[in-house]
């Protein structure tokens, strides 16, 4: 008897480093931020919070975005554990960043509900171990207003600089050792909002 073949990846899929109060999600930002952030855990007066703040459930991606924490203004990655609860209310009331005819009717109906919502997702290629893309998607979620003040104020659990990590798995990466980049990565698995998978999911 023949074992069956494993299921396709669906498309769209969060995967990330959590528990079952928390969620974690990755940002980069200069010394300036990051050093007081991680030593204070909360956000410092500088780290404005009038702006639309985009945070990332993947550590992979984070690397492809930062480019292993070395790109200008993105020295320094942290990882930012959030109340599970908040994650879910900011995805619950969240709007696509861009139109999918399969979630609204038209363009009009769209640009509305982004007026209304407080929080945006984008879905862009995951990322390998080498930061190549990858045929299933990975979660950015933006935040602003309302949700971006309970993001800092209110969801924050701790802050964890995380740039050493960064740099030890791309050293892995630059000498080809799979192996020892995967043993360093953080150990992420699929997250299911509460409620599932409302209309910001288009898979």
């Amino acid at each position: 008897m023949t074992s069956p073949l494993p299921l396709p990846r669906p498309s769209h899929e969060i995967r990330a480093l959590h528990t079952p109060t928390t969620v974690t999600v990755y940002q980069a930002y200069s010394p300036r931020i990051a050093g007081p952030a991680a030593r204070d855990q909360r956000f410092p007066a500088a780290w404005k919070r009038e702006r639309m703040t985009w945070v990332k459930p993947s550590f992979l991606w984070m690397m492809y975005r930062s480019g292993w924490a070395r790109k200008e203004g993105q020295e320094r990655v942290l990882a930012v554990e959030v109340d599970r609860a908040g994650f879910d209310r900011a995805l619950a009331g969240a709007c696509l960043s861009a139109h999918h005819p399969g979630v609204h009717p038209d363009r009009d109906a769209w640009r509305a509900a982004l007026r209304r919502s407080p929080a945006r997702v984008q879905w862009d290629p995951e990322r390998d171990w080498r930061l190549q893309p990858l045929p299933h998607r990975s979660l950015q979620l933006g935040l602003s207003g309302e949700a971006v003040r309970r993001y800092a104020d209110e969801w924050l659990v701790s802050v964890t600089d995380v740039t050493a990590l960064a740099h030890a798995v791309h050293e892995r990466v630059r000498e080809g050792d799979e192996a020892g980049a995967r043993e360093l990565l953080p150990p992420e698995t699929v997250y299911v909002p509460e409620g599932g998978a409302p209309g910001w999911s288009p898979a």
